[in-house]
């Protein structure tokens, strides 16, 4: 999909750099993956205290 945005240079500059990336596309690419790992990371982190998990480790090294 081809859009055009309008990206300060120098904050793209300053990722570029700071991520290592050789292009302002692969830029992109990691922010906006990195954008979505941690909104589902917090997603997940709602959950935390909320689930009853009754597991029995000794069971779970027997399991074959």
């Amino acid at each position: 999909m081809r859009t055009t945005l309008d990206l300060p240079a120098a904050l793209v500059d300053e990722a570029m750099r700071l991520s290592h990336q050789r292009t302002k596309t692969a830029v992109i690419i990691t922010a906006l993956e990195d954008l979505v790992r941690r909104s589902r990371i917090q997603g997940l982190k709602r959950f935390k205290g909320k689930v009853n998990i009754d597991i029995k480790l000794s069971a779970l090294r027997d399991r074959k």
